[in-house]
């Protein structure tokens, strides 16, 4: 397996990204889109979600795809992220089609980033709606920024600045899976708050430092360092979108968002508490057909959440200071 051209979601054809954020509120939204409507399902493991339109991604509901998905900051004031999204997706020509009238379809996201030293004194008009316009406007399929960009604005861990992951995989099939993270995690990224990445042994190609895991490993990696350490409860949730061109089933397509989940669990220590609102989106463009419907399916889910891991350890690493930071990043402290 190799990483994709440009390690990031756009390597899956079809599709493309859009960031917008706010530097004063330390937030913003990144939303991804594809060319035409895509196959998707959702799988919710953490204890905390926030999220909007994830009923209609089961695979006994009727809506067969999807616009758009949106992962926002600001907690539940970022779900009106989507109200902007569904604006300048039905200006687009977008949604589908009820009795005449068309109806963009964007399941969204958020993350909890209020406690991140920002400035939310937003008053009657959160920001929220119009990062979601914007973010959709400027929707591309060459933007790769991947760090303190979009959702990633004002993501943390634990013990350092989160921000904004993606990689990118091809498979031996030819196929690609790909996934987005905003990382805004309870638990940490990084081994005993070291330098050492979790996912350190799904690493290609050097991409987020090439540090290993550490030898010896840690007497004390297995101790629990979380946000609740300081007080700071709700500050969390780890969101995703997982997507691929293989042509996939929606029920295809909530195992692929199941078995993505398993990505959070190898990069990020705790995953899936209660305070976290994990969520993982998953999308199929159906560019490529499936040859072996037996193997190839276990075959994406095992590369879909070596490929999160990996990204979530980018976001990590590629997260730059701001004025006003709680946290220090990667770079600051190891780079």
């Amino acid at each position: 397996m190799r990483p994709g051209p440009r390690n990031h979601l756009i390597d899956v054809a079809g599709l493309a990204v859009g960031h917008a954020e706010d530097h004063r509120v330390k937030s913003g939204v990144t939303v991804v889109v594809p060319d035409e409507p895509a196959v998707a399902s959702v799988a919710v493991l953490g204890g905390a979600p926030g999220t909007r339109e994830t009923d209609l991604l089961a695979p006994e509901q009727m809506i067969p795809a999807v616009d758009a998905i949106v992962l926002s900051g600001g907690s539940a004031f970022g779900l009106a992220s989507a109200d902007g999204a569904l604006a300048a997706l039905a200006a687009m020509g977008r949604g589908a089609e009820v009795v005449g009238f068309r109806v963009p379809i964007a399941p969204t996201a958020i993350v909890f980033d209020l406690a991140n030293g920002g400035d939310k004194a937003w008053g009657d008009v959160p920001p929220y709606r119009d990062l979601g316009a914007t973010a959709v406007r400027a929707a591309s399929s060459n933007d790769d920024r991947i760090g303190t960009v979009g959702l990633g604005t004002g993501c943390t861990t634990a013990d350092l600045k989160g921000g904004l992951g993606s990689a990118s995989t091809v498979l031996p099939s030819g196929h690609t899976i790909a996934a987005i993270v905003g990382v805004n995690a309870v638990g940490t990224a990084t081994i005993a708050s070291g330098e050492h990445f979790w996912a350190a042994p799904f690493e290609l190609d050097g991409e987020y430092g090439n540090r290993g895991m550490p030898h010896p490993l840690p007497a004390d990696a297995s101790r629990l360092i979380t946000k609740l350490d300081s007080v700071k409860a709700g500050a969390n949730t780890t969101i995703a979108v997982v997507a691929t061109d293989a042509t996939l089933t929606k029920a295809q397509t909530k195992r692929l968002a199941i078995a993505a989940h398993d990505g959070f669990a190898r990069a990020l220590w705790p995953a899936h508490t209660p305070y976290d609102g994990d969520t993982i989106f998953a999308l199929s463009t159906g560019k490529r057909p499936i040859a072996d419907a037996l193997f190839e399916p276990i075959e994406l889910g095992a590369a879909a959440a070596a490929t999160l891991a990996r990204a979530i350890a980018r976001g990590v690493h590629a997260a730059h200071a701001a004025e006003g930071d709680t946290l220090s990043t990667w770079q600051e402290r190891f780079g």
